[in-house]
């Protein structure tokens, strides 16, 4: 039986939409490569111009993917411009996509990151407003033709990375902020639950968002009627929820409202 990784995989992660041919110009590009590779859309409804949106839609996918695969991440509005096109190797999977922080979640103190440059890994012509054709998808092709990170292009120092929310301890609280919504109007925290668990180990919490009691939760089904609750969604993140409702826009919950935790019987929010 062939193994479930046997072909190469590439990824691809833009806001491109699907109503243009930029999408499928990237596939063909990088298949002009790799022709046996198989092609992924993890998505392509970031919102335009988000590096941050696609930053986190990367951390909460790529680590689902087989070793090996090759992720393809064009959230780009510096464009053609002298920011840099970046090919990485992260724990067993490469990462490429342009200078402007899209790749911070998966360049860790391991990751080996390099600037493409070598012409011989791009289309012939690469265009100043779509590398992603040009420059990233081959490059990531080659990457799954065997071609080694090095031959890419030199070392690239001190990448770009973006400074996302991050849960913070003081006094004795954990707290966190509302950072994006899904398309359900479920809404993730910036706390991750390895950091409520280091917070507060096995003792009983007490959340509160926007200085409103929350109550947390194992399920959307244990959420009543008109609530908003917290759980653990399925990347391991804190969100805000109601039930077979959009969140979004209810009193206090709103991108950027506080979420505070305690342990109940120490402390105050």
């Amino acid at each position: 039986m062939r193994s479930p990784a046997a072909r190469p995989v590439l990824a691809f992660l833009t806001d491109f939409g699907t109503r243009d041919p930029y999408v499928g110009a990237m596939k063909g590009a990088a298949l002009s490569v790799c022709a046996d590779a198989a092609l992924v859309d993890l998505t392509h409804d970031v919102a335009p111009h988000d590096v941050a949106e696609a930053a986190r839609h990367l951390a909460a996918a790529a680590p689902y993917f087989p070793t090996d695969t090759a992720f393809v991440v064009v959230v780009d509005p510096g464009v053609g411009s002298a920011r840099r096109a970046l090919a990485a190797r992260s724990g067993d999977r490469w990462f490429v996509g342009p200078d402007n922080g899209v790749l911070t979640p998966v360049l860790g103190p391991e990751a080996v990151v390099i600037e493409i440059a070598e012409p011989r890994y791009m289309r012939e012509t690469v265009s100043r407003t779509f590398e992603g054709r040009d420059r990233f998808a081959p490059a990531a092709a080659w990457l799954l033709r065997g071609v080694p990170l090095e031959a890419l292009g030199p070392r690239a120092a001190d990448p770009v990375r973006l400074e996302l929310p991050r849960p913070d301890i003081a006094g004795g609280v954990l707290r966190g902020v509302l950072v994006a919504a899904d398309r359900f109007g479920n809404v993730a925290t910036s706390i991750d639950r390895a950091s409520v668990d280091a917070f507060a180990g096995s003792a009983p919490i007490r959340l509160t968002l926007d200085g409103r009691p929350l109550r947390l939760v194992a399920t959307y089904a244990e959420i009543a009627d008109g609530e908003v609750a917290a759980l653990y969604g399925s990347a391991g993140l804190l969100e805000v929820a109601a039930r077979s409702a959009p969140a979004l826009g209810r009193p206090g919950v709103h991108l950027g409202a506080a979420v505070t935790i305690v342990r109940q019987g120490f402390g105050r929010e």
